[in-house]
């Protein structure tokens, strides 16, 4: 049975599909790989292998850039997605740039594929906050094969613990939320009606997760956002906030 979240979510995402249309394009239209909603470069962060040759599942792609990114570095990439309407703009954006790979309408907690399809399991926010994580990461390490990688991006725990209780934005330079029990929000609209669900864990029940699920964690990167670094996404946190803290993070872990 689909979980409630899943079909609040997938309603949220195909509602702001067009927002995500021309930042889509311009994702696609570079060859630069960039993480977050800073944008910061790989050829800093240094954080992906070498996928020359390697099957990738993309855990949530929207658009699908990054599955475009790692197509032209030579990877096998299927791109899966909640949002039809996602998709559909991944679609337009193959046709326009001539680059084809396959995109699966599904959910990442219930990915429709055999074990040990993969080699790399990759998600940049998408499944990484939008699923729950203890579906969907056990799913990533079936799907993996044995040495396969598990990368995703999502925010920093420490960032949901300084949005305010009433869903508003940025976050601040107090504690709000519970540490303790950190899992499942809701973010609701002006009228009280949940509009998206997300997905967050301490490190120490990440930790365990991984493990629990076959993985070694072979690094977590707490980003730094460098002076001067800009974003479309300024209700995040404001400029003074990341001088000080991370608002993302990223997980590396290889299936044993």
């Amino acid at each position: 049975m689909t979980e409630s979240h899943v079909l609040v979510n997938r309603a949220g995402w195909d509602a702001d599909a067009d927002n995500w249309v021309e930042p889509g394009r311009q994702a696609w239209a570079t060859d630069e790989i960039t993480w977050g909603a800073w944008s910061l470069p790989e050829s800093d962060l240094r954080v992906l292998p070498d996928v020359d040759g390697l099957d990738v599942i993309e855990l949530g792609c929207g658009t699908a850039y990054w599955s475009a990114w790692l197509a032209r570095r030579g990877a096998r990439p299927v791109g899966l997605d909640n949002s039809t309407r996602q998709l559909a703009t991944a679609r337009v954006f193959q046709r326009e740039f001539d680059l084809r790979f396959p995109l699966v309408h599904a959910d990442a907690e219930r990915p429709p594929f055999r074990d040990g399809t993969f080699d790399f399991a990759f998600s940049e926010y998408g499944a990484a906050i939008w699923c729950d994580p203890y579906h969907w990461i056990p799913e990533a390490g079936r799907l993996l094969r044995p040495g396969g990688w598990l990368i995703f991006l999502g925010g920093h725990p420490l960032a949901l613990l300084c949005y305010p209780n009433d869903d508003s934005a940025p976050v601040e330079f107090t504690l709000h939320r519970d540490f303790f029990g950190m899992h499942r929000t809701e973010w609701h609209d002006e009228d009280g009606n949940v509009e998206g669900v997300e997905f967050r864990l301490p490190h120490g029940e990440m930790i365990r997760l991984l493990r629990s699920s076959g993985f070694e964690i072979d690094d977590l990167v707490e980003i730094q956002v460098p002076e001067g670094a800009t974003t479309i996404h300024d209700d995040i946190a404001t400029p003074e906030w990341v001088k000080r803290y991370p608002p993302e993070q990223i997980w590396k872990a290889r299936k044993r």
